[in-house]
């Protein structure tokens, strides 16, 4: 039986979740428009900068999500099961390719004074060492660094989509950004 749906831009995600769950595209598609950029940004970063492959990538997650709708768990954060199930895309993708894809891209600001071309110069010569540095990270370290730093997304939620303790994460992403700034040590 469906749900009657009644969309509400202050509706949560965990509400639209519940209405999918029961049957409902218009909350489906709701959620889709909420989160399919990120997701394809997401994708867009971890599988080297090939927009294609992001984009089918941005499907399949949905589609998961779209089949498995009824195993939805009230309550359960629908951003974390969406960045689970894109993580998840993502190391099968890279067991099945067997290789390592760019990380990060740069969005070079043209300076308009002298002082800003000396600050836009350092800020784009850092912004390249830490992309050689992102880019040498084994596929888990860089999935891990992109979940926090670029989604922003909780040590909870991280601890979730990795399916491992939470002090598990702290300690991943403590020794993750010491590794960072060590590298990165002659730009400070």
């Amino acid at each position: 039986m469906k749900l009657p749906f009644r969309f509400s831009a202050r509706q949560t995600d965990e509400q639209l979740m519940l209405h999918v769950a029961a049957g409902s595209e218009t909350a489906f598609e709701e959620l889709y428009r909420r989160y399919a950029r990120r997701l394809q940004g997401f994708f867009f970063r971890q599988l080297g900068g090939d927009a294609e492959a992001a984009a089918d990538a941005t499907h399949d997650a949905f589609l998961r999500l779209y089949e498995s709708r009824d195993r939805y768990v009230p309550g359960r954060r629908v951003d974390t099961w969406l960045f689970t199930i894109a993580y998840n895309l993502c190391r099968n993708r890279y067991r099945r390719n067997a290789y390592a894809a760019d990380y990060l891209s740069t969005l070079d600001a043209e300076p308009t004074t002298d002082e800003d071309i000396d600050v836009n110069m350092d800020r784009a010569t850092l912004r390249q060492a830490l992309e050689g540095v992102l880019d040498a990270l084994p596929p888990p370290q860089r999935l891990l660094f992109s979940l926090r730093h670029e989604e922003e997304l909780s040590v909870p939620q991280i601890a979730t989509i990795l399916d491992i303790p939470e002090g598990t994460v702290k300690s991943r992403l403590h020794k993750l950004m010491n590794s960072i700034r060590q590298q990165l040590r002659d730009y400070a």
